[in-house]
């Protein structure tokens, strides 16, 4: 029997898509890279720790996708993608925009029925539509963050240039995969482990220094 795949369906066995499987290490790499960043600004805070211990379980969760292919592996590889886009978010919101509780959960609770509804256009543009809501919450960011002059100003429009180079990888694979059979899903794999480390560094540069936040403010 064939295996659930992001793709439709590949063929059973555990290294049935070796690239996509291995690609996965951009993640760990973001979550190490996420984590001495944040130990060489300050302590690294709880916020922080949540953001790197979902980086690592979105790089252990597609890799079991892209081995097993099963659903319980898809749950185990969307499930910490979405956690990552609201903590993000809601840290984000918190710390660096500084807005108050009901803004930043009212945006949480858009941006989340947001990509519920663009889940329902997986095949539009490979699936790549899914995500608009994510490319344009982060584009919005990275004109608020140049606008504000944060720290390093151009992160997170960095960040947002790299998703839409990701996405363009995400939505020619399956026009690729005829003529190159390893597709270019792993380059999507790569392209947002970078994705997740500038969104995090954005986070960490411009979050308020430990000694001038009370403890409510670290999550």
């Amino acid at each position: 029997m064939p295996h659930l795949s992001e793709k439709g369906y590949t063929m059973p066995g555990l290294w049935s898509e070796p690239l996509n499987a291995l690609s996965n290490i951009s993640f760990l790499i973001a979550a190490w890279a996420i984590f001495q960043l944040a130990r060489r600004e300050q302590k690294v805070p709880t916020g922080v720790w949540i953001l790197i211990t979902l980086a690592t379980s979105i790089g252990i969760g597609s890799a079991l996708f892209h081995t097993f292919a099963t659903q319980w592996a898809r749950l185990l590889d969307v499930i910490p993608i979405m956690l990552f886009q609201l903590g993000f978010l809601w840290l984000y919101s918190r710390q660096v925009v500084r807005m108050k509780y009901g803004y930043a959960g009212g945006l949480l609770v858009g941006f989340f029925f947001a990509s519920n509804f663009s889940n329902k256009f997986t095949n539009v543009l490979n699936g790549s539509l899914s995500y608009a809501p994510a490319f344009l919450v982060l584009l919005g960011l990275g004109v608020y963050h140049y606008q504000q002059q944060k720290r390093e100003p151009f992160v997170l429009l960095a960040a947002s240039g790299v998703f839409l180079l990701a996405l363009t990888f995400r939505t020619l694979d399956q026009a690729i995969c005829p003529y190159f059979s390893t597709g270019t899903h792993f380059i999507w794999h790569l392209c947002n482990g970078i994705l997740l480390y500038l969104s995090a560094r954005a986070l960490i540069l411009n979050r308020p220094m430990m000694d001038r936040v009370s403890s409510s403010n670290l999550v």
